[in-house]
């Protein structure tokens, strides 16, 4: 096979290009490789970077993928809000979530841990007044609201749902970020019969610690004193309900 001539300056070059530019510009970079002999043309396209989709949400782990050469993309979920029978099943969800999470404080819940309060309930602040509460009252936790929303995945959240830094933290928003959330966690796949109600359940308990896997623990037992609120048998009793099959 003839090569062109590529000095290792330009092979370099042309490895990043790859990366960050899976269109024209990478496509071009792809051809210069596989005519300096680097790459069999036929295979070229295998470099090409594509969205890979949800890697699965959790409020307990940081999200993956923050290096230079990630794919950017956010994780796939059905539009929202919800409406219909889906809006239903979303807000019995929701229900049945905030009994294991919240208690009877509801929208206006801070975990029980946290040793500084917000400045008044959550319902009344900003989105950006909670992130001044956060940076105050560093080594404590932060969870907040009906969902117990921890601050890394309230920024996914608001990032996701373009919601601005002055947005109240109100009880529909709240509903939305958990609606995104059962979006994630596989709703749409679960009412169309694509997904068990036990996977579900077990990818809504990834989500939420107060919920049980099927061992009857909490996902994340023992990590900042997390543990499940309801046996298994209650949670799988709830969820019958609102997911027979």
């Amino acid at each position: 096979m003839k090569r062109d001539r590529i000095s290792r300056t330009d092979l370099w070059a042309a490895l990043v290009m790859v990366a960050l530019w899976p269109g024209a510009v990478g496509a071009e970079a792809v051809s210069l490789l596989g005519r300096a002999g680097f790459l069999p043309a036929p295979r070229a396209a295998l470099l090409r970077v594509e969205g890979t989709g949800a890697t699965g949400p959790s409020l307990f782990t940081g999200r993956a993928g923050a290096g230079l050469f990630a794919p950017r993309a956010t994780p796939r979920a059905p539009a929202l809000p919800l409406s219909g029978a889906h809006g239903a099943v979303a807000r019995h969800l929701r229900d049945l979530i905030a009994r294991a999470e919240a208690g009877p404080k509801g929208y206006d819940a801070v975990q029980h841990g946290a040793r500084v309060a917000p400045p008044r309930p959550p319902t009344a602040l900003t989105l950006a007044e909670i992130e001044e509460w956060i940076a105050a009252t560093p080594g404590q936790p932060h969870a907040i609201g009906r969902y117990q929303v921890i601050p890394a995945t309230l920024r996914r959240l608001a990032r996701a749902l373009d919601l601005e830094p002055q947005t109240r933290f109100s009880p529909a928003v709240q509903d939305r970020m958990a609606d995104r959330l059962l979006a994630e966690a596989g709703l749409a796949a679960a009412l169309a019969g694509r997904m068990s109600r036990a996977d579900f359940m077990h990818n809504l308990a990834r989500i939420w610690a107060g919920l049980p896997t099927a061992s009857g623990r909490s996902h994340y037992a023992g990590v900042a004193g997390n543990r499940a609120t309801m046996t298994w048998a209650q949670f799988e009793a709830g969820m019958a309900k609102i997911l027979p099959l």
